[in-house]
């Protein structure tokens, strides 16, 4: 009896060796459950280590170990996984607040790479108002700061059109201390941005607060009043070092690449269940379908992203460190970041040789009963240094701010802000992708190297040493600095 039970295990297990894999066989073994246990541990590493799994933070550490537990770990015989260590520049507000002209305390966000004010005391100073333009972008261009004398005074100026950065270099060249920036959309969900490592040293600290109060502000200026308000700002600039994690199948042919990638670092103002958790499982639960079968001719190669939501930094690392041949060996780069908005869209990255990776989601998502469309590229998410280097791309996106995710880059970024139908229905989707790719390429376009795109390696080499130089820059003035934090 023993012997039949060994014979017939034996059997069972050379089977599954031999098992070919197949679209129908990847996206079935996706389930619901574990795309929600996997969220459910990186919701509770966000909440064991101060609320976040950001950059530079125990958190990101935590879920990198994660990652490479399920694929260091346990897939070693199926899989070839490493890290590929980088350092940028950490950024960190950890204090900030703005107090009223009666003493009130007022709701404010900080900005990434927010630059600091003098501690403990911050910048009390007059508001001094600025021209609202809708069309153009209130203090975007020098002609708005016409006849405006901002010196020692904090600037109120409205958010929306331009970058950021821009109206705060436009407000520190009329000699504003600071500006007060108030949002553009009424309410308190008040999205986070960055003001870009390479600005440091170059701005002036900036507190962002609801439209409802910068409005009120604005009419009690106009009417002649003298408003003095507060501004603290207590933030660090250092250089800390990060990690991607990189995973691949021994299955196919080094040469012939299909590539999925997700952000594993979330903002440090919440968990990112959504942004970008719901990729990050999405990922997991594909590697742990196709580590179980054989019979394909091309490799699958997963990508956890690290610090994205510092601006796209990981995936511009990896991309800008590929040799011609490196390149030329990734056939096809799929991105999922933000797969299981709450009130989602279900938008397909295309463009001119997104190819068959785009129709195949498109399709799927389709005879899904998904309302299904395709929408350009950005620049905001780590599909961008591929494209810069001409490896046709797609992937999906699900909607991020109000309304399809309310929840965008804040605290209650939880498994409560979470479409599981979506994200299922994605994460399907990605699957068969992935399995189609791997048992054939044909149909996809080459990578493109008659394009603009063949300056891509130099602008994102010549970004990391934009990054580099703010990085010592930051060092410098950490160092010279009487208190610890940046000389503005």
């Amino acid at each position: 009896m023993k012997a039949t039970i060994a014979i017939g295990a034996c059997l069972a297990a050379r089977a599954l060796a031999t098992d070919p894999i197949t679209p129908d066989k990847v996206e079935a073994d996706i389930k619901t459950n574990e795309l929600q246990r996997n969220l459910w541990n990186l919701n509770k590493i966000a909440r064991d280590n101060g609320g976040n799994r950001a950059f530079g933070l125990p958190g990101y550490k935590a879920s990198l170990d994660y990652v490479l537990e399920r694929a260091q770990t346990r897939f070693a015989k199926e899989m070839d996984t490493w890290i590929q260590p980088f350092n940028h520049t950490f950024e960190q507000t950890r204090k900030i607040s703005v107090t009223g002209p009666e003493g009130e305390s007022v709701y404010v966000i900080t900005l990434l790479y927010n630059h600091a004010t003098p501690v403990p005391d911050g910048i009390t100073a007059s508001l001094i108002d600025t021209p609202v333009d809708d069309e153009r972008g209130s203090g975007c261009f020098e002609d708005q700061w016409t006849g405006i004398d901002a010196t020692g005074k904090l600037a109120l100026v409205k958010r929306g059109i331009c970058a950021i950065s821009d109206k705060l270099k436009l407000a520190k060249a009329h000699g504003a201390l600071g500006v007060i920036l108030y949002n553009q959309t009424p309410g308190t969900s008040i999205g986070s941005a960055t003001l870009s490592a390479e600005n440091i040293g170059l701005l002036i600290p900036v507190g962002v607060v609801p439209l409802e109060v910068g409005t009120a502000w604005k009419a009690r200026l106009a009417a002649g009043e003298d408003l003095v308000v507060n501004l603290l700002v207590d933030s660090i600039f250092e250089e800390r070092e990060t990690w991607n994690v990189i995973s691949e199948t021994k299955e196919g042919d080094p040469n012939s690449v299909i590539m999925l990638g997700a952000h594993l670092d979330s903002v440090q103002a919440g968990p990112g269940v959504n942004d970008d958790g719901s990729g990050t499982t999405a990922l997991l639960e594909i590697m742990g379908s196709v580590k179980k079968y054989k019979g394909f001719p091309n490799k699958i190669r997963f990508a956890w992203w690290g610090a994205e939501e510092s601006g796209l930094i990981g995936s511009l690392y990896y991309t800008s460190k590929l040799t011609e041949s490196e390149a030329d060996a990734i056939k096809y780069y799929f991105n999922y970041d933000m797969i299981g908005s709450p009130y989602p869209v279900y938008a397909i990255y295309q463009a001119d040789n997104s190819g068959p990776g785009a129709t195949g989601l498109y399709d799927y998502l389709i005879s899904q009963g998904k309302p299904a469309y395709y929408g350009g590229f950005g620049s905001s998410s780590d599909y961008v240094g591929f494209l810069e280097l001409g490896i046709p791309s797609s992937g999906l996106f699900t909607g991020a701010g109000a309304p399809e995710d309310p929840c965008y880059h804040l605290a209650c970024d939880t498994l409560d802000n979470i479409d599981w139908d979506a994200l299922t229905v994605n994460a399907k989707a990605a699957g068969r992708l992935a399995a189609e790719f791997a048992l054939s390429v044909e149909g996809i376009p080459a990578r493109s190297t008659t394009t603009p795109n063949l300056r891509g390696r130099a602008k994102i080499t010549e970004q990391f040493r934009k990054w580099a130089r703010a990085s010592e820059k930051a060092v410098i003035e950490k160092t010279c600095s009487h208190n610890g934090n940046q000389v503005i």
